[in-house]
């Protein structure tokens, strides 16, 4: 029992009664043969965690250690990293102090194969940020929100391989946020390429996901009849039997386990229970089997051998069978605005089964994500601190290695990376940087090895996608002829095509794999299958029928499959989203401070207590585990710039307390000094110093440590002497202020009366001064002005004296031709700035500024108005020249000789009143004539017997006079113009007008005709135009308030008067007698 308890008893210092070498980097001799054996001495003993300085190397016990208790969590907490003996709780406390107290982003990189324990570990750096956090309702339930995630994304993500019976098939990306105390406040996961090809088939000794296996063993009788499902796992295609069960795993205390944490993340019922219709769904997809059928054209085509699968499938998802069946046996591929509809032979059907199961469960996957996401996401919008933790893939080397493991190794290649750039390159760089000798060592960089995957020109991903869209025959093995093209002189390429290869005879490399010799060694690629699984391809139908489900779920997992947002685009490749994922990763990683866990895998047996020296050599290798060490060891443990340095240990030395006036290097060398630290233990770089050994730093901070006591002590003595001082000093201060108010307003009070004093007198000067000056000023001026005057009189008389006898004969003539010349130039340049407008209305007009300018400017204005009277005219159009000579013809006839021509002025001569050619009700009048109507108006026609009024249309045309009935459009009368001999009219303002006809012609029968018009004017100025046009004579326009029309035989006077009517503004006519006609104009 003793020698039990010896074992497992855990050591409490890093140095004290150490099983081997806690820390690597003091092992002696260094090689790897001892360090193999250091590790192994310590694996013996439970010993399982190892320092390479602040890098932790973990060995996978497999079996459960009692190092992880809460009292474990307590012995750890807030204590200095090397100050216990190893373990993964002091970096996980390193990180998570590094990030309260000096407000660094923490990242911490769990790398190793598979198998190696990442989970586990990732586990154990969670749950022991959770258990030193702080406490209290909310931060509890966030705490239990993040740690019960796992169970669920591992039930989900998670598969027995051959090396690992709880092998992480998906990346994921954890940052934990925290707020200014150190209080977690949420998370967010990220998820990188889950295995999905693993739920339709699965190599030999490995499991499907572990939902599937936790569903059908833990699920109540009444769950798997609602579900659709029976325990029996062989029922089920998509589980392979050989590896169904796993020693020391309980799937039906697991499924639990799942939905209890899935309850306490925040999943509703209605959920959950969507989630699990999901999963079967696929479990029952692998069950249906296809048969082939010919046609009549002789293509093949599948159809379903029992529909009794399809029929559930479709009762648990809410699709129409008849549109599923038909997604499975049809293909329809869109192009623009053509759709072509070809069947599925078996091997295709199959296909778009598999497919549609593996996108089915990687978008339920994805979907979860997002949901833990939603309830683990910060609620608080503050500024966060972050700590983000990697559980990753390993790296893996199968029997039969494919795409998967192509892209899962690539990501390793990344990290491993990372890790060079991070450390090992970093560490040598920053010596040489700071002038520290120290003997340089060489390690690998693989950042070859990632162009080779990764190049954006050349690399296979590259490569891969570029065969996947190009068009024609595209196949696993045209893939591989182009890689053979382009990759064939790689120095870590190999197939037995390439011309670098050293196995071109050897069995080993079948025709259809490639090589690649990663950091971890090399391994041989399958192709078959590169190309399907990068194009990740899923038919349109089945997208399409998912999106028509009743089942929420499954509808919002396929949004694609709504046809009113198809989208032609092809989508990318499943190699291009993981390597932009990996990029967004890396860039992440890149902005924290690194923690490294590198573990290890002691067996390829999952057994505990072996210990595989060839195995463990392996990993030590591609790790650079070895170089890590040489690193550390040729260089120093703990290394800070000058400045902080003095700052943090200033007060352990008199020289350099309080203030250092100094260079900051010079008083740390006075420090150093002083404490008698032994030179070998430290080194002065250019900007930092280097301590060798952390015994010299645990050294330093414990006298730092005693002189802060010392030094609060000094503090509050020297506050209380201060406060007393303080209070001293405000009692002088008042005495002071109250003194010097009275000595200031005295002295005030007499300053005033002062001034005031002074202003009286310096007013009385001023006032004296100026005007004195103002006398003085005026003087001058009127001395000035005089002398200006007599001077310029003087000149005159001079000049009229020299130049009479030249010009006392011509002096009068030439005076009044220059003054008439500047007075005519004045005259016309004011002309020009004074000129009217433009317009031949406008009557203003400069007046005369001269009387012997009299006619010069009577005709410049005759001159002007002729001139912009031209301008004005020349303006119209042709038609317009004709209505202005129509007006201009009836001014001259009418103008001051008619009292109604004013009014008509304004108005237009529009002639055609009655639009004879659009009105029906006068198609007969315009077919009687065949010339152009000139007048077409009502008018109203005097009957010559009782002076009463009948309408009647007057149409003038360019050769007669026509009269018709206004009713029927009848022609009453027509009468050549050669016949009409005069108009006469009144000189009041009325529209009465007599025409006269020449007697002896057949139209004078009658006698002549008295009309009344609206539009007098008009129709006699077209009257008398027409007449002269087509008679070249004038026509007669007699103007006479009483004038003779001759009716019938009898020759009638009519005779115009002025008197007020009854009718209003109307003139009216009246037969008198025989011989009178009488109108009244108003």
């Amino acid at each position: 029992l003793q020698e039990t308890m010896a074992k497992t008893e855990v050591k409490t210092s890093l140095l004290d009664n150490m099983i081997g070498v806690g820390d690597m980097v003091l092992l002696e001799p260094l090689n790897e043969e001892t360090f193999i054996n250091n590790l192994k001495k310590r694996f013996d003993h439970n010993e399982i965690y190892t320092y390479i300085g602040s890098v932790v190397i973990s060995v996978n016990p497999y079996r459960s250690l009692s190092i992880y208790s809460p009292e474990k969590v307590e012995d750890y907490r807030n204590r200095n990293f090397y100050e216990l003996s190893p373990h993964i709780f002091a970096l996980s406390d390193e990180a998570y102090r590094s990030l309260r107290d000096q407000d660094k982003d923490q990242c911490i990189l769990i790398t190793g194969e598979s198998g190696a324990g990442k989970t586990e570990a990732s586990k154990l750096v969670m749950s022991y940020v959770a258990a030193v956090c702080g406490k209290g309702a909310e931060v509890n339930q966030v705490k239990e929100q993040l740690l019960q995630s796992n169970p669920v994304l591992e039930a989900f993500g998670n598969a027995k391989t051959v090396r690992n019976d709880n092998s992480s098939r998906f990346g994921k990306y954890m940052d934990i946020e925290f707020d200014f105390k150190g209080d977690p406040l949420g998370g967010v996961i990220s998820n990188y390429l889950l295995e999905k090809s693993r739920v339709v088939k699965q190599p030999r000794g490995e499991r499907n996901f572990h939902v599937f296996y936790q569903l059908l063993s833990g699920a109540s009788e009444e769950l798997l009849h609602k579900l659709k499902l029976e325990r029996d796992f062989s029922r089920y295609n998509y589980l392979s039997l050989d590896s169904a069960k796993v020693n020391g795993v309980d799937d039906a205390a697991s499924f639990r386990t799942v939905r209890n944490a899935m309850q306490i993340v925040g999943f509703m019922d209605h959920e959950a229970e969507s989630v699990l219709e999901v999963v079967s769904t696929v479990l029952k997809l692998g069950n249906i089997e296809f048969k082939p059928e010919s046609r009549v054209n002789g293509l093949d085509e599948s159809k379903i051998k029992d529909k009794n699968e399809l029929k559930e499938i479709c009762e648990l998802t809410g699709i129409d069978q008849s549109v599923l069946e038909r997604a499975f046996s049809f293909r329809t591929v869109e192009a623009k605005q053509e759709k072509v509809s070809t069947t599925l032979n078996v091997a295709q059907a199959y296909y778009a089964r598999d497919a549609l199961a593996k996108n089915l469960y990687s978008r339920l996957f994805s979907w979860l994500v997002n949901r833990i996401n939603e309830s683990i996401k910060a609620q608080a919008k503050v500024r966060k601190k972050v700590m983000g933790v990697l559980d990753i893939y390993g790296f893996e080397i199968f029997e039969d290695n494919s795409f998967e493991q192509f892209i899962i190794n690539y990501c390793n290649e990344k990290l491993q990376q990372i890790f060079i750039e991070l450390t090992l390159k970093e560490e040598q760089e920053e010596y040489i940087r700071e002038d520290i000798e120290w003997t340089h060592i060489d390690y690998f960089n693989n950042a070859i090895i990632c162009d080779l995957i990764e190049n954006n020109t050349n690399g296979i991903l590259a490569m891969l996608d570029e065969e996947c869209l190009r068009p024609g025959t595209v196949t696993d093995e045209t893939f591989l002829e182009k890689l053979n093209q382009i990759c064939a002189t790689h120095q870590h390429f190999e197939s037995r095509m390439s011309k670098c290869s050293r196995f071109l005879n050897d069995t080993s490399l079948p025709h259809s794999c490639f090589r690649i010799q990663h950091y971890a060694g090399k391994v041989l690629y399958q192709v078959e299958g590169f190309v399907d699984k990068n194009n990740d391809l899923l038919y349109r139908d089945l997208s399409q029928a998912m999106w028509k489900a009743s089942h929420v779920l499954i509808k919002s997992l396929f949004p694609e499959g709504n046809p009113a947002k198809v989208n032609l685009k092809r989508p990318p490749t499943a190699g291009s989203q993981f390597k932009a994922s990996v990029a967004t990763l890396m860039k992440n990683l890149q902005t924290k401070n690194p923690n490294y866990i590198r573990c290890i895998k002691p067996n390829d047996k999952k057994a505990a207590h072996i210990f595989s020296e060839s195995l463990v050599c392996h990993q030590i290798r591609y790790l650079g585990l070895m170089e890590n060490v040489r690193v550390r060891r040729a260089g120093y443990a703990f290394r800070q710039a000058y400045e902080p340095c003095l700052e943090r240990y200033k007060m352990l030395c008199k020289q350099t307390w309080p203030h250092w006036k100094g260079p900051a290097r010079s008083g740390v060398e006075v420090l150093f000094n002083e404490l008698e630290i032994p030179e070998e233990e430290y080194a002065f770089g250019r900007s930092k110093i280097f301590i060798r050994n952390p015994r010299t730093l645990f050294k330093l901070e414990d006298l730092r440590k005693q002189r802060l006591e010392d030094l609060a002590t000094l503090i509050q003595k020297i506050y209380r002497g201060w406060k007393c001082r303080t209070h001293f000093l405000l009692m002088k201060k008042s005495q002071i202020v109250i003194a010097a108010w009275y000595r200031r307003f005295a002295q005030q009070k007499r300053y005033q009366q002062i001034k005031s004093s002074t202003l009286v007198i310096q007013s009385y000067i001023r006032g004296w001064k100026a005007r004195k000056i103002l006398r003085e000023l005026k003087h001058q001026k009127r001395c000035k002005e005089a002398a200006t005057t007599i001077a310029a009189y003087w000149h005159g008389t001079q000049v009229r004296r020299e130049y009479r006898k030249f010009f006392r004969a011509n002096a009068g003539k030439k005076i009044y031709e220059f003054t008439l010349q500047r007075l005519v130039q004045k005259y016309l340049l004011e002309m020009k700035n004074k000129m009217p407008s433009l317009s031949p209305i406008d009557k203003n007009w400069p007046s005369r500024p001269y009387l012997f300018l009299d006619s010069t400017h009577k005709e410049l204005k005759r001159i002007f108005h002729l001139w912009r009277c031209k301008k004005y005219r020349d303006q119209f159009t042709d038609q317009q020249k004709l209505i202005y000579e129509e007006k201009l013809e009836a001014s001259e006839l009418f103008k001051d000789k008619k009292a109604l021509y004013p009014s008509s002025v304004g108005q237009p001569f529009q002639g055609a009143y009655l639009e004879i050619n659009k009105n029906p009700k006068y198609k007969k009048l315009k077919d009687a004539i065949e010339e152009k109507i000139i007048i077409a108006e009502v008018v109203n026609k005097i009957n010559r017997a009782n002076g009463k009024s009948t309408s009647r249309i007057f149409l003038l045309t360019n050769n007669n006079l026509l009269l018709a009935d206004q009713k029927s459009g009848q022609i009453k009368l027509e009468v050549p113009l050669v016949d009409v001999t005069k108009v006469s009219m009144s000189s009041q303002n009325d529209g009465f007008f007599a025409v006269h006809l020449k007697e002896g012609s057949e139209a004078a029968s009658k006698g002549d005709f008295l009309f009344s018009s609206d539009h007098l004017i008009e129709m006699a100025t077209k009257l008398y135009r027409t007449t002269l046009s087509q008679t070249k004579q004038k026509l007669n326009i007699e103007i006479s308030d009483e004038f003779l029309v001759q009716f019938r035989q009898d020759k009638v006077c009519v005779k115009f008067i002025q008197g007020n009517q009854k009718n209003g503004s109307v003139p009216t006519c009246k037969r008198k007698n025989n011989r009178l006609l009488e109108v009244a104009v108003p």
